[in-house]
């Protein structure tokens, strides 16, 4: 027969599912507070962390470069770094750009035949272009939020000042991959701009600039196919510079081995000739008893370092002391 529960034993087992209760309902609130990110199975990441690490290195150097460029220019000091780099589709990209904005598409023109041609856009927000546009013509680079087009004199004044800028990233990439970036075309409107299909991967660089007072973003956007392309190009590079770099680390290698035992004594034994004795004979030897040798006179020395042959030469006398004329090498 089971055994029946106790008033007593039924209280405690409904006080401990009541302890227990509460606290999965305030790990579930706790856990409805965090925010998961979401991740979209269909389309995965194209680029792991390295290789995003590799793009950041890149517009690492590249906002050294801009920086000391944009100060020179507006005679401000001027601070750009990298804000993020992510993998989006273009059109989230593009929808999140005002109507009006400074848009210049980019041909990385890279003279190499594997490597598909390349075009990138370069997109600088409206308070950076404003606050240029009006440190550049006699201001003191302040912003106010205007909602317009551009001007034929302010297209003709970015123009200039965004060739500069993108005729930088040649030296940012010149550690990885030769490139030779020129301005192909300069849009004020992002809706008409159709260099990249809506739906492509894109890898986006967001560059905060700081001039003055003024905090806004140069975002950089490269489609994801042709800098897979790309990457897989400058990682055969140095793959063939790592190897290269192993054989000279190699030979400099052998070069300290053989430093290290150029000082090292060896025992060297010059051998005229050898025969066989019997031991009688050897044991009634007296002074000015002569050994005959089956060798004629004018025949070469051997000389052995251990039990290997080296070198053959003549005998000889130097400084009154017995010499060896090397007159032959053999290789072991």
């Amino acid at each position: 027969m089971a055994d029946v529960l106790s008033q007593k034993q039924i209280d405690e087992l409904l006080n401990s599912f009541s302890a227990n209760g509460s606290k999965a309902f305030e790990e579930i609130e706790e856990n409805a507070d965090k925010k998961a990110k979401v991740y979209d199975f269909k389309m995965p990441k194209k680029f792991t962390k390295e290789k995003l690490k590799v793009i950041d290195n890149i517009y690492e150097n590249y906002s050294r470069l801009l920086s000391s460029y944009l100060t020179g220019l507006m005679r401000l000091y001027c601070k750009v770094n990298v804000l993020q780099i992510e993998e989006q589709k273009y059109y989230e990209y593009n929808n999140a750009l005002p109507d009006y904005v400074i848009m210049g598409v980019v041909n990385l023109d890279i003279d190499d035949e594997d490597v598909m041609e390349t075009s990138l856009i370069f997109q600088l927000s409206n308070p950076i272009s404003f606050s240029m546009m009006d440190r550049l013509m006699g201001g003191y680079g302040t912003y106010t939020d205007v909602s317009r087009d551009f001007t034929e004199i302010e297209i003709g004044l970015m123009d200039s000042i965004v060739r500069k800028m993108i005729e930088l990233q040649k030296d940012a990439w010149s550690n990885y991959i030769e490139i030779n970036p020129k301005l192909t075309s300069l849009e004020t409107n992002s809706r008409v701009l159709q260099s990249i299909g809506p739906d492509d991967i894109v890898i986006l660089v967001m560059l905060e600039v700081e001039i003055k007072n003024v905090k806004n973003t140069i975002s950089i956007c490269i489609p994801a196919m042709n800098l897979e392309t790309i990457m897989a190009k400058f990682a055969d590079r140095y793959a063939i510079k790592n190897k290269r770099l192993d054989a000279q680390k190699e030979i400099e290698r052998r070069e300290e081995i053989l430093r290290g035992i150029k000082n090292t004594s060896l025992q060297i034994d010059a051998v005229l000739a050898e025969t066989q004795v019997d031991l009688y004979d050897i044991l009634t030897l007296q002074v000015n008893d002569i050994i005959p040798l089956n060798v004629s006179v004018d025949k070469n020395v051997t000389v052995k370092i251990g039990d290997n042959v080296w070198f053959d030469g003549k005998l000889g006398i130097m400084n009154n002391r017995k010499a060896i004329k090397i007159d032959n090498i053999y290789k072991n």
